[in-house]
């Protein structure tokens, strides 16, 4: 095997983000269901012997020493290989906006080059390495809808029932350590899971609730605080859709589409038709797991 072509990095959307405190060390305490969406980046691999790693861009040009090529210099360093690999992305998920893009391309990077570079390392050994690069990727590599609790790190797979979403994204950016040091970030909600109960029979007991509405993003206030366009598309999405909420630490944000009985509403082109000038945005459907979830036993 010399390359591995369009493999895909989805997106994720927060369907709930709930602050429940703070830890000693600063970190927050958080609870939230994470739903893999298809709005997906894509990247293709080919094998290299010189042991060199290289990343081309084949849409938007991203940072130097992005998170994929940390995942893959990780990758390299914790498995001894000799082999190297060109990374080449398409990126088409916007960075900057709580949907998990660098994560997810890190995840899809650490899943193919172990398949590319023969090395079969099982997935709870992909998971350990991912945790390091960032909070989101294990998310990626799990390959499956799941509920969030600690700091990100416990993940329990939940069956999520099929979901139409309209995201919405401005051309902004937040920090996400501007948001999270805000005094705007409520940091006392009470679980939605209670410690002894099983966070897989409570989700899937509640699924309608957790995808009908339930709950809020404790960090959108600050978020709309620190970027008013975080509120114009929470407003905009309200007007078309009658819901909305942010996703993750922004400036994303998502909303909930019925369908009108046709299956038919509405098109993507009739979303980015009304967006401003500068805006991103699409009409996504949830995944029921990630198009990978194979390729790690």
């Amino acid at each position: 095997m010399t390359s591995l072509s369009d493999l895909a990095a989805p997106a994720k959307l927060n369907l709930f983000l709930h602050v429940l405190g703070r830890r000693a060390d600063g970190y927050h305490l958080l609870e939230s269901v994470f739903v893999l969406i298809d709005w997906a980046d894509t990247l293709h691999l080919e094998l290299r012997h010189d042991g060199q790693l290289q990343r081309h861009d084949l849409g938007p040009t991203l940072p130097d020493d992005d998170l994929c090529l940390r995942a893959a210099r990780s990758l390299q360093q914790a498995s001894g290989t000799s082999l190297g690999a060109d990374i080449s992305i398409f990126k088409q998920v916007p960075w900057g906006a709580g949907m998990g893009g660098g994560s997810s391309d890190a995840a899809t990077t650490l899943l193919g080059l172990n398949r590319l570079w023969g090395l079969n390392w099982p997935r709870a050994k992909l998971l350990s390495l991912g945790a390091r690069l960032g909070a989101d990727v294990p998310f990626f590599i799990g390959g499956h809808n799941a509920f969030v609790e600690g700091i990100g790190e416990k993940l329990t797979p939940i069956d999520v029932p099929p979901q139409r979403f309209a995201v919405i994204k401005p051309p902004q950016a937040i920090a996400t350590a501007a948001i999270f040091s805000s005094d705007l970030v409520t940091r006392d909600t009470k679980p939605a899971i209670v410690a002894g109960s099983s966070a897989n029979t409570v989700c899937e007991q509640n699924s309608k609730m957790l995808l009908g509405g339930f709950g809020h993003n404790d960090l959108q206030a600050a978020a709309e605080a620190l970027c008013p366009e975080v509120t114009q598309a929470r407003q905009w999405l309200e007007q078309q859709f009658g819901n909305s909420r942010m996703t993750g630490s922004g400036s994303a944000v998502f909303a909930r589409v019925e369908d009108n009985g046709t299956g038919e509403r509405p098109v993507a082109t009739e979303l980015e038709g009304g967006l401003p000038e500068g805006w991103v945005g699409r009409m996504c459907r949830s995944l029921v797991e990630h198009p990978l979830v194979g390729w790690a036993s």
